[in-house]
């Protein structure tokens, strides 16, 4: 496995080494020894979780409380998602900026997020399938999330699918009414450095 931690600290990109042959492929998707080799640290598994998605399907911005947060180890099983992590913690250099991986069946590549980073992702086909594994279990109490199509944010959604065709984005009713990054950090709901 080859692991790059991406602009945001505690945030990596890992990509598996895959064995094909005529009667398909195989891989390692998650290793805790090579990744506490390669993070620094070990990730305590409490929840997996999946999701599936139709194209356009627009999940996020995402995050727990911290302490305890929620680390996500995310990988795409079918289809094709753009995976984004957004820094949420009020004090961090990288605070309101986001970076993203493509997740898909092609490279097969997993993302990493470390407790009180923001997390969302947008499918850019049908039957995207993401599968997650989680550090804490789900608190609907302690979740909360931002608004992914914040201008402040700036993230750079794509407008076009694998197969070309335009996309419209679906969001739940709850990530329509997400606040802003600002409105968030303003309501004092954002996790600290």
């Amino acid at each position: 496995m080859q692991y790059r931690e991406l602009k945001i600290a505690g945030a990596w990109e890992i990509t598996p080494k895959q064995f094909g042959d005529d009667r398909g492929v195989f891989l390692e998707w998650f290793k805790q020894d090579t990744f506490a080799d390669a993070t620094g640290r070990e990730l305590d598994l409490a929840q997996a979780n999946c999701s599936v998605s139709a194209a356009g399907v627009l999940r996020g911005i995402h995050y727990a409380d911290v302490p305890p947060g929620q680390a996500k180890y995310v990988t795409c099983a079918s289809g094709s998602v753009l995976d984004v992590v957004v820094d949420l913690r009020v004090g961090s250099p990288t605070f309101g900026q986001w970076d993203s991986v493509l997740l898909d069946t092609v490279d097969r590549r997993a993302m990493f997020l470390s407790e009180g980073l923001g997390h969302g992702f947008l499918a850019l086909e049908d039957h995207s399938t993401v599968m997650y594994l989680c550090s804490t279990g789900y608190n609907p109490e302690r979740e909360h999330e931002v608004y992914p199509l914040d201008p402040e944010i700036g993230i750079e959604w794509p407008t076009v699918g694998r197969n070309g065709s335009r996309l419209e984005y679906e969001l739940s009713a709850k990530d329509r009414a997400a606040p802003t990054l600002a409105e968030a950090r303003a309501a004092g709901r954002l996790p600290h450095m």
